[in-house]
């Protein structure tokens, strides 16, 4: 390689894999294989996440209040009411510090990057009571422990997760034909919801278009009544108040059929065996394989890198970091011949640790992404968040991007020289115009800004 060819893949390494490159941290000498040896580096359960509550305890808290709530007369009621958005608000910015901590001090930000991108694969939103409570967990639990592991066991995790099922109303699901349905009035199917079943198949596993239908979501969404939490006012009492627990007595009996396969299974063996087919679908990799591709490579990826991504997942059974191997090996990856354009989350996480901080601090940071249009696990929709330039290149959201580069660069004013800075974080060089406003601007703090909302900074 020649020196040029050197950096450009010294600069996709630092900011395409990972985060941002750190001006307090060396180049890495072999690009490629500082990212692979990030897999022994990563850390699950860092002191930021550590630090916080679990899901559990959350969701048992949140019942206990909500049973505080119904007994308390309209005297108490607006307090207690207040006090429980108070504390989710504070739950909330607490997990969305906590993630950023993680991803601002790891020895692997390609790990963290991965995280997020799971994360966004599998969205909930917090937009539904207690999810703005919840999400930071679901994130820390389902996620995190698996995102170096089989596919399958994160797609179960999730599944199983309170966060997901209280965001797709899975927890209260009832068969028709359960001992629970059989209760209601004569011929009503009573409370069975598709939600998350229609979710899983055009989200999570297969895909839209990839041939299941209306009767694959009402099969899978029967197999899936039952799976609930614990502690849950109106069901059965069954397992641990806030945790996972399959309530047999919502369960729909009998087999099912989906993608025309039979199952036979009893109770939660059901669903976890369609999920376990679904989650080895070739469908299944062809959608993570486009996925991926397009997040680390091009808003309209290579079709000849996404069908090795797609063949790498079905040979490894879902094996998550040998599909990552494929594509850190794949020379698509490499060429910036697409270059991505920064999510508000990536722009800001760079812009903090191109000043070398390790934690926000005490930057709003929640405030801060809801403001640049991409509030973290807020998606709008079960689909997560866009990962194509079009939606975040809004004249309107650029300008706020350039407002809070100003913001940010107000807090290393004085101590960072922009024309120093800018060749450390973008190996692979600054364009004649960025470095002709750096050296005119007409103050330090307007240089730094002027290097974060360069287009150059913009992209990775």
């Amino acid at each position: 390689m020649n020196p040029a060819t050197d950096l450009t893949a010294t600069a996709t390494a630092l900011n395409r894999f990972g985060l941002g490159a750190r001006p307090d941290e060396p180049w890495p000498a072999a690009p490629k294989a500082w990212l692979l040896g990030q897999f022994d580096r990563y850390v699950v359960a860092p002191p930021a996440w550590a630090a916080q509550p679990s899901a559990a305890s959350l969701v048992g808290s949140y019942l206990e209040q909500q049973r505080a709530l119904r007994q308390a007369d309209a005297a108490n009621e607006l307090a207690l009411r207040q006090q429980l958005a108070r504390q989710s608000r504070e739950h909330y910015r607490a997990a969305v510090d906590a993630r950023a901590t993680a991803a601002l001090d790891s020895p692997a930000p390609l790990v963290e990057r991965l995280v997020h991108f799971w994360a966004n694969h599998f969205a909930v939103s917090i937009d539904k009571n207690p999810l703005a409570s919840l999400a930071g967990a679901f994130e820390a639990e389902a996620i995190r422990p698996h995102v170096l592991g089989r596919f399958e066991d994160m797609l179960l995790a999730v599944q199983r997760h309170p966060a997901m099922l209280l965001y797709l109303d899975q927890a209260r699901s009832i068969g028709p034909d359960s001992p629970a349905g059989r209760r209601g009035r004569p011929g009503r199917q009573r409370g069975l919801n598709e939600n998350l079943a229609r979710e899983i198949l055009e989200l999570h596993t297969l895909g839209v278009r990839s041939g299941y239908g209306q009767d694959d979501v009402i099969e899978l969404s029967r197999a899936l009544t039952g799976w609930s939490l614990g502690g849950l006012p109106g069901l059965p009492a069954d397992g641990a108040a806030g945790g996972f627990a399959f309530r047999a007595a919502l369960h729909e009996p009998g087999a099912r059929q989906l993608l025309g396969q039979r199952y036979n299974q009893p109770g939660e063996a059901q669903a976890q065996a369609m999920l376990r087919d679904l989650a080895g679908h070739p469908a299944t990799a062809r959608h993570v394989a486009t996925k991926l591709a397009r997040h680390f490579v091009g808003d309209s990826p290579p079709a000849a890198l996404t069908e090795r991504l797609a063949q790498t997942f079905t040979r490894s059974g879902g094996h998550l970091p040998t599909v990552y191997r494929a594509l850190i090996d794949s020379p698509e990856a490499w060429s910036l011949a697409q270059p991505k354009f920064k999510t508000p989350w990536e722009w800001t996480l760079s812009s903090l640790r191109g000043l070398g901080l390790r934690e926000p601090g005490a930057a709003p940071l929640a405030a801060m992404l809801n403001q640049l249009g991409q509030p973290v696990w807020r998606p709008g929709s079960p689909a997560g968040f866009d990962d194509v330039a079009e939606s975040w290149m809004a004249p309107d959201a650029l300008m706020r991007r350039v407002e809070l580069a100003q913001q940010i660069a107000s807090r290393a004013a004085g101590t960072v020289d922009a024309r120093v800075l800018g060749p450390q974080l973008l190996p692979a060089g600054l364009g004649a115009t960025t470095a002709t406003a750096l050296a005119r601007a007409e103050s330090p703090a307007t240089a730094l800004a002027l290097l974060l909302a360069s287009p150059e900074f913009l992209r990775r």
